[in-house]
């Protein structure tokens, strides 16, 4: 018998003696026993339900311990389910569609960033400081010919210049997805090098 079972068999033990009934025999306990006291049936009933959410966690205590995840890997046959879109999308959007195709409960997720970051070294976006200090990204004249283009839009904190991707540019990311696998990897296996001692 695994622990996981020794531990659902203790509840529903458990269970039994605090609604009365002998766990061993199945009869009701006679009245005046101990189990059959208000605050000892009101304990068990407790000890029940955590022992129950243990048993729903898999046997653990608390949180399950986090578990590493593999690095974020995609095969050709995963990006060509990919939705491309016909219309202009954000990159936002871009990134959650390739997401959605892989296991995201084992494996790491593609960044935004690791997208931005890859248009900007190949010169597609350039990074710009506007009047506020804050900076932005904005397309060059090879990111306009490629179908980024940016749109005016009114949002919950005013006018903004949102940057979009035509169905070329969805296709060109989708294209190199080898080279945004490996940025994203060499992103993430720094980040993991920082943590360690």
């Amino acid at each position: 018998m695994t622990e996981l079972e020794i531990m659902q068999r203790a509840k529903m033990y458990i269970d039994k003696m605090a609604n009365g009934i002998d766990p061993l025999t199945d009869e009701p306990v006679p009245e005046g026993d101990t189990i059959k006291q208000v605050r000892i049936s009101r304990c068990l009933l407790y000890v029940s339900e955590v022992l129950g959410k243990v048993v729903a966690n898999g046997g653990c205590v608390g949180r399950r311990p986090s578990v590493q995840k593999m690095p974020f890997s995609v095969t050709q046959e995963d990006i060509l389910r990919v939705e491309v879109s016909a219309e202009a999308i954000p990159i936002s959007e871009i990134v959650r569609r390739i997401n959605a195709v892989i296991d995201q409960d084992t494996m790491a997720r593609l960044k935004t960033t690791t997208v931005l970051t890859y248009l900007v070294q190949t010169g597609f976006l350039e990074q710009i400081v506007k009047e506020n200090g804050r900076s932005s990204r904005r397309p060059t004249q090879a990111g306009l010919e490629l179908g980024i283009f940016t749109e005016v839009r009114s949002g919950q904190y005013g006018i903004y210049r949102a940057v979009l991707y035509k169905t070329a540019a969805q296709q060109f990311l989708l294209d190199n997805i080898d080279a945004l696998t490996a940025l994203n990897n060499q992103k993430t296996t720094s980040k993991n090098d920082e943590g360690t001692v």
